[in-house]
């Protein structure tokens, strides 16, 4: 019997409705279970918030205007149905494409009922948060055919997806999973990091470390076989056709085959680097691109090494991973880096990389293997942050396990008429008693609300760090917080003690200064 969609409508629900991992891993493991191979790929996909197609070229208003269409009165649709509908609307081109792909919308949710129209709402809009990510995914997989998880992971590591994995393990297990490998042109996930307040802190964690500058560019994880060269983001996308300019210094490494891991970034011809937003302009770029080189060449800097002529080295410590990019890749084209237990020589090494222009340092353990897709502690990462005090002035209601709590925050400076200026949202470095404190709090200051969002008095002082102040022409001040996550509410402080526009705009007028840009 085929999957249905209103099992994992049900089991999106009772997933989002409990905080026990094991609760939500069993749930998960007992939908996959009544599912075949190719349906286990799918609820894999849709559970972790994912579409097997990638972007269908739906907006939020065609999802808003399909959610108003009658709902069935009772469940059909199986989840095979639900991904045949969305290749259709992928598929659909050309002129009156938006016509089309709203038609084809609604005529899939006036098959649903109430609750699977507000769950393929979810999935479309991107919103469906409820735990389930790929980590607690891959417990499922295992727990559903009795697989150990290490190998689940493994495979999903090599894979990128879910879905190859989730169907591989329903149709073979054990078998099956062994077959995955580091293979040429198939993108690992990225080993991501963790944070440390200074070298100081890193040390403390890691005894010894080797430092490396963090820059401010785009990750990308190179492979190569002779004079075949692909370039992938971190989210695996390949970029190949948009930099030509790092195809040809990877071709100049003197070696056969190669997977690196390293940031592409835009620097000035003194070496100091563009902002995150120049870089950004070349990636995806599939017209002009030639021209866009010369306008904003881009270099690349390699800080790891994962195969190297037939031998993967991800299982190797970072130590050999380095060495062995060192013995092909020159120094131009490597992070600059140190190995050390000195604070001492940590500090100075931040200030470089901070003299220098760049966001900050990476702490890694010269022990530790490449732990693809997942963020341990073997890396940190160090980054002066900058902080504001900020006013609430809405808030959006949340999803998943967020589901009853006000979450995403509208955050808003102070301006010179005495009012506010939305500079962006967030719902970042929120607790669960932050969650609970300031729903009850934003609820006593409801002004009004809509569908999405309770608006309040802008009473509410909170902390908020971030990276840096990037232009936006999406608010009204022209300027938003880029990585902006709560810090701490600042009960101590009036709304009229909070962080001004005017201060927003200097930082901002000392990065371009310091970048040399224009507004």
């Amino acid at each position: 019997m085929a999957l249905a969609l209103h099992e994992l409508v049900e089991t999106w629900r009772h997933v989002s409705a409990t905080r026990s991992r094991n609760a939500k891993t069993e749930r998960l493991a007992a939908c996959l279970r009544r599912a075949a191979p190719a349906e286990a790929a799918l609820a894999a996909c849709y559970l972790t918030g994912e579409l097997p197609q990638g972007r269908i070229g739906l907006g939020f208003a065609a999802i808003h205007e399909a959610q108003s269409t009658t709902p069935a009165a009772d469940a059909s649709l199986a989840v095979a149905d639900v991904d045949g509908a969305l290749e259709a609307l992928a598929a659909v081109r050309g002129a009156g494409s938006v016509e089309r792909r709203s038609q084809q919308l609604g005529a899939l949710f006036a098959l649903a009922t109430s609750g699977e129209q507000e769950f393929l709402a979810h999935l479309l809009m991107g919103e469906l948060r409820q735990g389930a990510l790929d980590g607690l995914m891959a417990d499922a997989i295992a727990r559903a055919y009795e697989l150990e998880p290490d190998g689940v992971r493994r495979a999903l590591m090599f894979s990128g997806s879910l879905a190859r994995v989730a169907e591989a393990a329903a149709q073979d297990g054990e078998p099956a999973l062994a077959q995955f490998g580091l293979r040429l042109f198939q993108p690992l996930q990225p080993m991501l990091a963790q944070t440390a307040d200074d070298p100081a802190d890193a040390l403390s964690q890691l005894g010894h470390a080797a430092f490396e500058y963090k820059l401010d560019g785009a990750r990308i994880q190179v492979h190569r076989a002779g004079s075949d060269v692909r370039i992938y983001t971190r989210n695996l996308n390949d970029v190949t056709a948009s930099l030509p300019d790092v195809v040809s210094a990877v071709l100049e490494i003197p070696a056969c085959e190669l997977v690196l891991d390293g940031e592409a970034i835009a620097l000035r011809a003194d070496g100091s680097p563009h902002p995150f937003q120049v870089t950004m302009r070349r990636f995806g770029r599939k017209l002009d691109v030639e021209t866009l080189q010369q306008e904003i060449p881009l270099r690349c800097f390699f800080f790891d090494c994962l195969a190297l002529d037939g031998q993967t080295l991800i299982d190797r410590p970072l130590s050999e991973r380095f060495h062995a990019l060192e013995s092909v890749v020159a120094a131009a084209l490597r992070v600059p880096r140190i190995v050390t237990a000195d604070v001492v020589m940590g500090d100075a090494f931040l200030a470089r990389a901070m003299e220098a222009g760049h966001e900050g340092i990476m702490a890694k353990a010269p022990a530790s293997t490449y732990d693809a897709g997942a963020r341990g502690g073997s890396w940190l990462k160090i980054k002066p942050v900058h902080t504001l005090d900020l006013v609430v002035l809405a808030a959006e209601w949340g999803h998943g396990r967020r589901q009853g709590w006000l979450s995403n925050l509208h955050l808003g400076a102070r301006d010179e008429a005495g009012g506010f200026v939305m500079l962006g949202k967030t719902f970042k470095g929120l607790t669960d008693e932050m969650l609970t404190w300031q729903t009850n709090a934003l609820l006593e200051r409801e002004v009004e609300r809509d569908r999405y969002a309770v608006f309040v008095r802008p009473e509410l002082v909170v902390e908020i760090a971030f990276n840096d102040v990037q232009a936006s022409p999406r608010y009204p001040g022209g300027l938003a917080l880029r990585f902006a996550r709560v810090k701490a509410y600042r009960p101590d402080k009036h709304a009229t003690e909070a962080d001004t526009i005017a201060t927003v705009r200097h930082i901002w007028q000392k990065q371009v200064a310091r970048d040399g840009e224009s507004t």
